[in-house]
């Protein structure tokens, strides 16, 4: 179905519903997520997030560039985050041995403690308030989705 159509002046009923709800369930999730690791682990989602990537990066770091691509953050944002994570010992910055000007940040040994010790509350929390309310067949279709939709310029 081709729903290309520059220009058009309004969404259809259909159209609107559907990114709304897009919308409307990620800000929940969102919310819901951080609130349950904030209440249990003393850990923001945004920085739950930092330390699994770097937990399951290449030698545990990454370029704070491709970090703060990965993360959908502003570069100064992931720059704040990364400083308070570093003040709580869970990331260190390191020079890159191919770049002076360049930075990696690595999670610590405690970094991937506090990471492992939040990741079982964090998995429960999302199949609770998302996995757990569709079907086998649902998650199939939105896995198929979401990874249409990844692909840009395809429809």
């Amino acid at each position: 179905m081709d729903r290309t159509n520059a220009g058009e002046a309004r969404l259809s009923p259909d159209e609107i519903a559907a990114w709304k709800g897009m919308l409307r369930t990620h800000r929940d999730l969102v919310a819901s997520l951080d609130s349950q690791l904030e209440r249990e682990h003393s850990l923001p989602l945004s920085s739950y997030e930092v330390l699994m990537v770097l937990a399951d990066a290449e030698g545990g770091r990454a370029r704070m560039g491709e970090l703060a691509d990965q993360l959908l953050l502003s570069r100064s944002g992931l720059t704040r985050l990364i400083d308070r994570l570093v003040r709580q010992g869970w990331v260190e910055r390191t020079p890159c041995e191919d770049d002076a000007r360049g930075l990696y940040a690595a999670i610590t040994p405690s970094g991937r403690a506090k990471l492992e010790t939040a990741r079982p509350a964090h998995l429960d929390g999302v199949r609770a308030a998302f996995l757990s309310r569709l079907s086998d067949s649902d998650l199939r279709a939105l896995a198929r989705t979401w990874k249409r939709l990844a692909q840009p310029g395809e429809a």
